[in-house]
């Protein structure tokens, strides 16, 4: 089979690596030469992903069976015509195409399915932005319509910060959407990431919950299991069910929910690989997220999934810009027990750029504060240099 990656960052590579282990081709595409995934892909493409004209030759070009979306910033309305043409989107075109604009996919979770949610508003303008914020209180959360790992999101404490927020929002927007959303602050107590993986021919499975903690809008750590009471847990497969039986197609999604003391709020959903779900690359489970987006994608039944450890994951961010970033501290990180390590390839580096994680297991019977210090301790090893 012949896989088309749209997105080729650090999630994309590991996504290729499980799609050759088992014998298939990837065509790894991204804006910029040299992203991780086309390190390890039989073949790539350098387009800009919103140019129709151009994702439309290198689909004919390529001719391939699936269509693998990593990014948001791709021309998905294409995705229809792309799926009459028999070529397989993942997890399905409507998935793709609602998910990468988080006004398609709130709207339907709160509207149409009528799952909790924060109360929101959108904005094209900083005015709109104002009458936003005004309707929902402060404080409140700005994001970009199409934006990833936190780009471009802010919190609004005084009015003062609203032209600012708009600002930063507009800059982290990814795509040619300059719309915002605009989020009343959830007073919640954890948050979570359900990784939830839809079959062709199977039933929906769950992953154990993994927990998160975010600066600047992007992860930091992340672990799993995640401490969650039964009824939140049911709760929160509930709303996942629901969300992904709407958007149709197989594959793992990345759902993101808080948990409050008035319950579970759905938060967002990616049709895809999350990167909070690195965790599962530390050997939690019996199969990590990138296994299972491809086995959900080739409708190869998964019977299971099983918690199998305790484990945390880290990042490893870039301090300053370099055209050739090189790391130190990586031998150290070899010498301790349990703790592995992912260095992604990135060719460039920018302030706050993720280059890599760590990874550390422990038994289940592990309190998992323990673990996640280990992978907070081991990431402050490695410095990344110029």
């Amino acid at each position: 089979m012949k896989i088309l990656l749209l997105g080729s960052g650090e999630l994309g590579k590991e996504f290729a690596i499980a799609a050759q282990r088992i014998g298939h081709t990837i065509i790894a595409v991204d804006s910029y030469e040299k992203a991780p995934a086309m390190q390890v892909a039989h073949g790539f493409e350098v387009i800009n992903m919103l140019d129709g004209t151009e994702l439309d030759r290198i689909v004919a070009k390529h001719n391939p069976d699936f269509i693998v979306p990593e990014i948001e910033a791709i021309r998905t309305e294409r995705f229809y015509d792309y799926e009459k043409q028999g070529i397989t989107v993942v997890p399905s075109a409507k998935a793709a195409n609602f998910t990468m604009n988080r006004k398609a996919i709130r709207d339907l979770a709160s509207k149409e399915l009528g799952l909790k949610t924060a109360n929101y508003r959108y904005a094209t303008t900083a005015e709109e932005l104002q009458k936003g914020v005004e309707a929902v209180g402060m404080p409140c959360v700005v994001k970009p319509l199409m934006s990833s790992s936190g780009k471009g999101q802010s919190t609004i404490k005084t009015e003062a910060d609203i032209e600012k927020a708009w600002n930063y929002a507009v800059e982290g927007s990814r795509g040619d959407v300059v719309e915002v959303i605009v989020e009343a602050f959830v007073k919640f107590n954890s948050e979570i990431t359900l990784l939830t993986v839809t079959q062709n021919n199977n039933p929906t499975l769950f992953c154990a919950p993994i927990g998160h903690r975010q600066e600047r809008g992007d992860y930091q750590e992340s672990w799993q299991p995640a401490r969650i009471s039964d009824k939140d847990l049911y709760e929160a497969q509930d709303m996942a069910e629901k969300v992904t039986e709407a958007l149709g197609g197989a594959g793992l999604f990345g759902v993101e929910f808080f948990l409050a003391d008035d319950g579970v709020y759905f938060s967002e959903l990616s049709p895809r690989p999350h990167d909070t779900g690195m965790v599962t690359l530390a050997g939690t489970q019996n199969f990590n997220e990138f296994e299972l987006h491809l086995r959900a994608v080739l409708s190869l039944p998964i019977f299971e999934i099983t918690l199998e450890k305790a484990g945390a994951s880290a990042v490893i961010l870039a301090s300053e810009n370099s055209n050739n970033p090189t790391f130190t501290g990586i031998e150290k990180i070899a010498c301790l027990p349990k703790t592995d390590f992912r260095i992604f390839g990135k060719p460039t580096s920018r302030p706050y750029r993720r280059m890599g994680v760590t990874l550390v297991n422990a038994t289940l019977e592990t309190p998992i504060e323990e673990v996640v210090e280990k992978a907070k301790e081991a990431a402050k090893l490695v410095k990344v240099l110029s």
